[in-house]
């Protein structure tokens, strides 16, 4: 509503004049520009602050004009026109009274001004947010529509460029053929195209640049897409807080840069051969660095090449870290034997060896202390295996025994009897005195500085001299107490049982001197003593305990093979839960058998004995593969091998430790000219593929107090092949050594017959030429060979065709008569030639 009338005009109305608001907002256009070219005008309202005067207050004075400053810009809004404030009644100069309001009318015009102004608030917060989503829209919308002209600008540009290109390439290359100095006309030319695009980017650019100049002093321009809020908003205006977070990013980093950050010293665990690449892992360091430190060495690798445990410790210290060098080995750090406290120690059987030469009564000897007859279970008479057993003294105290053979062929034997042992025994029979495995088996002891008891066996016999035997052990420094040393002397007899319990008391008091104590209350460990493959049984390992106990379910480790412990047997047969230290059992439950003098322990795990075992096979391979590089001693050394004969054998026992003698009995058999090679060893009987093998190499199959099977026997009667069986080592040895000694080129020995001077040479038509000749020394025998020597050289050696004495044929001619003699297939003959007659004769060589 607007007023009808002014009363500034002088005019006057009869009635009441009508309430009205003053207008609090002008209005104006502005026209504002877009990018190419466009533009659009707006409708702008400037909006005046309202004052109203409080009922009962004096007349409001007119408002003084405001200070002009730049008003917010507001979107045009629908707005009801208000009437001004109506005045008191007062008296004008004109004479006109004017009516003064009631106070409900004073009232009701101060609500309905209040409610006027919320509801205009109201009005234009709801404008401003429909003009700034309108604004929002209209502004994404020619973005949008800038951007798809854009797109397909560009793709038009670049499939013109694409197009020119290929002209340009069509062109081209058709001048190519036609002038060849084309190219570089046409190279000119795609520099001159592409030279005016730069100018054009250089261009542009320079103009952007001019376009906001930067003074000093001035403010800079308005950076940014106006919009309405921009234009509106004269607020100043904060940073966000990505861009507060962009600048702690930048401050942050080029700390870091200006103090960089201190190097961290690792400990580098190093194993025995590992990748470039892994180790620079391992050290946190790029690996082009250490490839430069190995060229700078003069070595040329690749990140991805193995080197050395030596040379990755010599990186790693390089670059300053601490080294930590781990082997394969160390998967062994489980079952190797460490130091016991000695709180845990408790007193243990001695283990005593017993050693001498064969026949001499060691075996004899145990029995009578066991009460038993093992020997007579022996082929032969003689010990061929290792045995362990345990007896119990009179006064409840035991002893374990360890039974070694006698024979030379079993020194692997008696060594490992020796490493094990306390004590050693040493027998020597009374009527035979020191023998040549008697002597071993000193140095055995000596060898494993092992204190030693002399048993002088069989002094019931009439022919028992012991003052000889102590004189003989004195060549061996071996000194008795009888002769003022420090070795115990027992006299016994095995037969007789006499003197028995006086060395069981040395044994004792040997140990009681020695203070023998073992832990029994760890895992168990200690070695195998023999081992054999028995049918029914599996592998069965005869094993003793030097520590700890071992259980029946106990996982355990024997050299390459693992197993759990299915049964404990003692040597009277008896089943056993558990054993105890220097206790000799047998083990079964093995994967396979060990071999004699492998230490065993047990386990936690499966995956632990895999572990270890897996190592343990893969060493043995890699020690059996290292004479694949050889030197060029060893080369000229298998030249000389290439032309020997071999004997090709398989061999096949009843334990491992008679197996490992044989094969080491026979390896020794050889020469420079023959030898025995050992394709095959095993534990068992014959098998049918043992029968194929030695089929397949030209071998023979050689039983030791084993037997072949059905099958083996049958393909080894098809195959023609002979199976040979053997209970004695004896003849075993005899019949290969005979064997090889048939396969030695005989010896041939020269015999001296006489000496014949040609007197003059005679040719004869269907002859030849005959040698005049006279004996002057010995006899010329027909048929024998002879030497033609000329000027004192050997010219020709041959054989008699014709002897003759005069006109007879004659078997021999004697010193002093003349004869005519010819060559075969030689007739080269000079007076003054001597003619030296010999026989040969091979005689047979034996090994």
């Amino acid at each position: 509503m607007s007023d009808t009338k002014d009363t500034e005009q002088g005019e006057t109305t009869g009635g009441r004049k009508p309430l009205s608001l003053g207008r609090t907002v002008e209005s104006g256009h502005v026209r504002q520009n877009f990018s190419h070219g466009r533009s659009k005008s707006v409708l702008v309202e400037k909006k005046r602050k309202r004052t109203i005067a409080v009922p009962g207050s004096a007349v409001e004075a007119p408002p003084k004009p405001a200070e002009k400053k730049p008003e917010p810009v507001k979107a045009k809004v629908a707005v009801a026109p208000r009437s001004k404030p109506r005045p008191r009644v007062e008296e004008r100069s004109s004479g006109n009274v004017l009516r003064t309001l009631t106070e409900e009318e004073k009232e009701a015009r101060a609500k309905a001004l209040a409610s006027a102004r919320v509801r205009e608030a109201e009005e234009v917060k709801q404008a401003v947010v429909d003009a700034q989503q309108q604004e929002k829209e209209d502004i994404l919308k020619r973005e949008r529509e800038e951007l798809e002209a854009k797109q397909a600008e560009e793709e038009a540009r670049k499939a013109e460029e694409e197009a020119k290109k290929l002209a340009a390439d069509a062109s081209a290359a058709a001048a190519k053929l036609e002038n060849p100095d084309a190219k570089d006309a046409a190279s000119t030319d795609k520099a001159r195209e592409k030279r005016p695009e730069a100018e054009k980017r250089k261009g542009r650019q320079n103009t952007d640049n001019k376009a906001a100049p930067s003074r000093k002093g001035e403010p800079q321009r308005r950076r940014g897409r106006l919009t309405i809020s921009n234009a509106l908003d004269d607020r100043t205006r904060q940073r966000s807080l990505a861009s507060i977070k962009r600048k702690r990013e930048r401050a942050k980093r080029q700390g870091m840069g200006s103090d960089p950050q201190a190097k961290v010293f690792r400990e580098v665990v190093i194993p025995e051969a590992i990748t470039i690449q892994e180790l620079a892992n391992r050290m946190a360091e790029r690996g082009v660095e250490l490839i430069k430190l190995l060229m700078k060495q003069g070595q040329m690798v690749k990140i991805t090449d193995v080197i050395d445990a030596d040379t990755a410790e010599l990186l790693v210290q390089e670059f300053g870290h601490t080294v930590k060098r781990v082997s394969e080995a160390d998967v062994e750090e489980a079952i190797i034997a460490d130091v016991d406290d000695q709180e845990t120690l408790e007193p243990r059987a001695p283990i005593v060896t017993v050693m001498g030469h064969v026949d001499h009564g060691k075996t004899s000897l145990l029995d009578a202390m066991r009460k038993t007859s093992v020997v007579s279970g022996e082929a032969g008479g003689i010990t061929q295996h290792i045995g362990a057993y345990q007896i119990q003294t009179a006064d409840g105290h035991k002893i374990t025994f360890i039974d070694t053979p006698g024979h030379a062929a079993f020194t692997s034997m008696r060594q490992r009897g020796a490493s094990v042992t306390d004590i050693v025994i040493l027998v020597v029979a009374a009527d035979d005195g020191v023998m040549p495995q008697t002597i071993e088996a000193i140095n055995h002891a000596k060898a494993a500085n092992v204190p030693m008891i002399l048993a002088v066996n069989k002094i019931d016999l009439a022919a028992a001299d012991v003052t000889r035997v102590r004189n003989e052990l004195l060549q061996h420094e071996v000194v008795t107490e009888a002769n003022g040393g420090d070795v115990q002397e027992i006299e016994v007899s095995a037969l007789k049982g006499t003197g028995l319990d006086k060395l069981q008391e040395a044994i004792l008091l040997q140990a009681e001197l020695l203070e023998l104590k073992a832990n029994p209350n760890r895992v168990a460990d200690g070695i195998v003593i023999e081992a054999k493959l028995d049918r029914g049984r599996g592998a069965v390992a005869t094993v003793l305990v030097q520590r700890g106990t071992l259980k029946v379910g106990d996982l355990f480790v024997a050299g390459a093979e693992w197993g759990k412990v299915r049964a404990l047997i003692n040597d009277q047969g008896e089943n056993l839960d558990e054993v105890g230290p220097s206790m000799p059992v047998e083990v079964l439950g093995l994967g396979g058998t060990p071999e004699a003098g492998d230490q065993f322990g047990s386990v936690t795990s499966e995956a632990q004995a895999r572990e270890i075992t897996e190592y343990r096979t893969r060493k043995r391979r890699q020690n059996a593969s290292v004479g694949v590089r050889t030197s060029l001693e060893q080369m000229m050394s298998q030249l000389g091998e290439a032309g020997r004969q071999e004997f090709p054998i398989v061999v096949k026992s009843d334990v491992r430790g008679s197996g490992e003698a044989i094969v080491a009995a026979l390896e020794a058999l050889g020469n420079d000219e023959v030898a025995a090679r050992i394709i095959h060893s095993g534990v068992g009987g014959i098998t049918e593929s043992d029968v194929t093998l030695a089929a397949t190499s030209n071998a023979v199959v050689l039983g030791f107090n084993v037997r072949a099977n059905s099958q083996a026997r049958e393909a080894a009667k098809e195959s023609g092949l002979e199976i040979r069986y053997y209970s004695v080592i004896y003849d075993l040895v005899d019949d290969i050594k005979s064997a090889l000694s048939g396969m030695l080129s005989p010896t041939i020995r020269e015999e001296f017959l006489g000496n014949a001077e040609i007197l003059e040479v005679f040719h004869i038509s269907k002859i030849g030429h005959i040698a005049g000749c006279r004996v002057t020394e010995g006899m010329v025998r027909r048929g024998a060979k002879v030497r033609l020597i000329r000027d004192d050289v050997v010219i020709h050696e041959g054989s008699l065709k014709t002897l003759k004495r005069f006109k007879d044929e004659v078997k021999e001619v004697v010193s002093g008569q003349e004869c005519g003699m010819a060559f075969e297939k030689y007739e080269d003959l000079r007076a003054g030639d001597i003619i030296e007659c010999f026989e040969t004769e091979e005689i047979a060589r034996t090994l």
